[in-house]
């Protein structure tokens, strides 16, 4: 007697239904992206229509498209839209550099600033403040570029001494030195330099104030190259997470994935921060946020983190001028304020916490 299987709808005999589910994950994820992209279309526009000089939301619609040459057609073009799109690049690149540093250390508690980036740029700003006078952060940019680019070359370099290649423990050792050397070398230039201080704390902060479009057309293209260089590491990193000998025998090169990706980072980072100062745990947050919707997945962690980290900086920016009004309240303070209370919550949930 023979035995008739009736298939599944949509599906053919014999075949088990793991596809049709596995298209239903990939669709909502792809939904999800399109849930966040619109999130981020929404938080750009009150970027634009808010600020200390009040215009209504359909004048500022309005003048959007069709500036007239009036102020507050200046106000919305020369000063709203350029720092919404600073905003858009920073996020975008703290987020992904976040999420690339987590991957690359295997460490859950990694930012941007682990590999001394961060400081590096600090000391770029120092340098330029206290020993050549410069206090525009127009003027600044390139110190802070380079001191990034020179503090992720010098922890490279460190972490790969000898004869084995850069692993990710001695790349956070080297970090953490570098990062001890820079503090000092800060510190002491600015106690013997007062007032390298009082311009070097209004960019420690961390602010997307004043900032025109310059600048955004400086920092464009190393976001851009930083963003093409770590979306494409993504599967590679998916294979280096079983470890690097399963990764080798899956056909990663790890020297060359880790080289490429502490080059990204530098170019991620080192340009967010030049750009608007070190801005706290939107590199720390934001992945772990996407790894709570998406699982480990570099692709689409990667993915998610680019759209979130702006939403959650714009949505910040917006918040400090909002509360802060007439004036307004550094974004670095706010993503602070913010990041730290949901990274507690995040860190209690085991599941985030390990990669």
């Amino acid at each position: 007697m023979s035995v008739q299987v009736q298939a599944a709808p949509g599906s053919r005999a014999g075949t088990p239904p793991g596809p049709p589910v596995r298209r239903s994950v990939v669709a909502l994820r792809g939904l999800g992206l399109v849930v966040t992209l619109a999130a981020l279309v929404v938080v750009a526009l009150l970027s634009v229509w808010t600020g200390t000089r009040g215009i209504p939301f359909s004048s500022t619609w309005n003048l959007l498209w069709n500036p007239d040459g009036s102020e507050a057609s200046v106000i919305i073009h020369d000063y709203r839209i350029p720092r919404t799109l600073l905003a858009l690049l920073v996020g975008m690149a703290l987020g992904l550099s976040g999420a690339l540093m987590q991957s690359l250390t295997r460490n859950p508690l990694a930012d941007p600033g682990l590999l001394g980036v961060s400081l590096g740029a600090s000391t770029g700003v120092v340098v330029a403040i206290g020993f050549f006078g410069i206090a525009s952060a127009r003027g600044y940019l390139w110190f802070a570029f380079l001191g990034a680019a020179a503090a992720s070359v010098l922890v490279f370099v460190l972490g790969s001494a000898g004869r084995s290649l850069a692993t990710p423990d001695r790349l956070v050792v080297a970090g953490a030195a570098v990062t001890a050397v820079l503090y000092a070398f800060n510190s002491a230039v600015l106690l013997l330099h007062p007032r390298a201080f009082d311009s070097f704390r209004f960019w420690t902060v961390g602010s997307l104030a004043g900032r025109d479009t310059e600048i955004v057309l400086i920092v464009l293209p190393f976001v851009v190259v930083g963003l093409l260089i770590a979306l494409g590491l993504a599967p590679s990193l998916n294979a280096l997470a079983m470890g690097d000998q399963m990764g080798r025998a899956l056909g990663v090169n790890v020297g060359r994935t880790r080289t490429l990706g502490a080059v990204a980072v530098m170019l991620l980072c080192g340009a967010a921060t030049a750009a608007a100062g070190p801005i706290g745990f939107v590199g720390l947050v934001v992945p772990h946020v996407a790894r709570f919707v998406v699982g480990p997945d570099q692709r689409w962690l990667f993915a998610y983190s680019v759209l979130l980290a702006p939403v959650l900086l714009i949505g910040s920016d917006v918040l400090g001028r909002v509360l802060g009004a007439p004036g307004e309240i550094q974004v670095g303070i706010v993503t602070a304020f913010l990041g730290a209370p949901l990274f507690i919550a995040l860190c209690r949930r085991r599941k985030l916490v390990m990669l």
